[in-house]
């Protein structure tokens, strides 16, 4: 078909194929000279630097509102954390109290029936006693019907002179020593008996005060206990209302972002478009070019006037494009360079527990070379990458910028900061490449800039 013209007639719904017509029905399509179409499609839209701006700053207000409910959730897990210590700590004096009070009932069961068996011993002391007294009283009643001096026995029993001890001598001839030894004796045991009963009074008195305490202890100690358990269940709900509006903040967040990203591939794809549109006159410009110079029997042109397109990944939004292209990508211990993906190595631990070596897949640093390709190339260790470019506060860390963790042992993490709070990331064995919430536990103080 070359330098024919084709027109496509259509009328009342037919298309008729015919050669070279002119007419107020007919649309009518150039070719070149070699038959391939030139024609650019129409622009896609093109958003306005005001909705990009404003859809940044939206997406900007939501990541500082889950920036800050993330902080606040923090400290309300720190303190649940702690309620929960407390909870467990007032179980264990609760539990004192419980042992503490069965030991004080145990030995106040034990002091009472000490002392009903202190008090029945003395009471048969105290029996045996008037039942020798009363013998006495019936032997001596006798002895004094025989007519015997026994009339002294009384003054004997309360002897505190020479003259009663001569009277007492004069009983025990009449009554004989065994019976007053047994007197005697059973007084004796009566003191014994007497004591022992008061001593086990006043023991039954000692263990029912400690059982007294021990009952406070074990209700003050309950009380303490259901105190904690009801703040730890307070906070608890708190942190859940917390964790649902974390939640509610982060998918506005993420329907932010999505604006964002998609005015942000519209205005990319416009620039696509306009390139596109730029490469195509200037090709057209070139065959028209050609075509004169083969009719004036000049030589062709060597030159297109075409200019040569940026390189892939050499800037910011490329890098951050390569990084989310990998999203879900198995993390690999070792894996990961310029071109993509590689397979995980051997560490002899924790990533041969994983089977890292036998994944496909990015670490930290890996993921990081893979990026940047375009811009430079990096080491695969994130310490040395940590003083690869500019190092800049992390109050102005910006979209494009890597983030590193560690602390005076050395670095053991990075990832790369998309903006609003969020960063990609290929975070441990086990895991995958994944966008998550900036941390700022064991951050280093700066980001590293390649870029900008």
């Amino acid at each position: 078909m070359s330098g024919r013209w084709l027109v496509v007639v259509v009328r009342r719904g037919r298309v008729l194929r015919r050669g070279l017509t002119v007419g107020s029905f007919a649309l009518v399509v150039l070719f070149g000279a070699t038959g391939t179409g030139l024609a650019v499609p129409p622009p896609p839209p093109n958003p306005s630097d005001s909705d990009l701006n404003s859809s940044k700053a939206a997406a900007n207000e939501k990541a500082g509102e889950v920036g800050k409910l993330t902080n606040q959730l923090a400290q309300a897990e720190q303190k649940l954390s702690s309620l929960q210590d407390d909870v467990e700590l007032k179980q264990e004096q609760a539990m004192k109290a419980l042992v503490d009070l069965q030991t004080a009932q145990d030995a106040a069961s034990q002091a009472e029936e000490a002392a009903k068996s202190a008090r029945a011993e003395a009471d048969a002391a105290a029996g045996a006693i008037e039942k020798a007294r009363q013998d006495l009283k019936t032997f001596a009643a006798a002895s004094f019907e025989q007519g015997s001096t026994i009339g002294s026995v009384s003054a004997y029993l309360t002897a505190d002179s020479p003259k009663d001890l001569l009277a007492r001598a004069a009983m025990l001839d009449s009554i004989g020593g065994s019976r007053l030894n047994a007197l005697d004796r059973l007084q004796q045991a009566q003191t014994e008996k007497s004591n022992k009963d008061s001593a086990a009074r006043k023991a039954v008195e000692v263990a029912q005060e400690k059982q007294d305490a021990a009952t406070r202890a074990k209700t003050g100690a309950d009380a303490a206990q259901a105190d904690a358990v009801q703040a730890q269940q307070s906070q608890a709900s708190q942190n859940q209302q917390l964790q649902a509006s974390k939640a509610s903040v982060e998918q506005q967040l993420y329907a932010a972002q999505s604006k964002v990203n998609g005015l942000q591939g519209q205005r990319q794809r416009y620039q696509d478009w306009v390139a596109q549109k730029q490469r195509e006159d200037e090709e057209r410009a070139r065959r028209a070019a050609l075509n004169a110079s083969k009719g004036g029997g000049r030589p062709p042109s060597s030159g297109g006037g075409g200019r040569p397109s940026q390189a892939a990944g050499s800037s910011i939004e490329a890098v951050i494009s390569r990084a989310l292209s990998q999203l879900g990508r198995p993390y690999a211990w070792g894996g990961g360079n310029g071109s993509g993906p590689t397979r995980g190595i051997h560490d002899g631990g924790v990533a041969d527990m994983y089977g890292d070596y036998r994944k496909i897949g990015f670490d930290c640093s890996g993921l990081m070379i893979y990026a940047f390709a375009g811009v430079r190339s990096l080491p695969h260790y994130s310490g040395y990458q940590y003083t690869s470019g500019r190092r800049v506060p992390l109050s102005q860390m910006r979209r494009g910028d890597m983030l590193f963790w560690g602390g005076s042992a050395g670095i053991h993490h990075v990832a790369l900061y998309l903006g609003g709070g969020q960063m990609v990331e290929a975070p441990q064995s086990g895991s995958y490449v994944r966008v998550a919430p900036v941390r700022y536990g064991g951050i280093m103080p700066y980001a590293t800039r390649l870029i900008g």
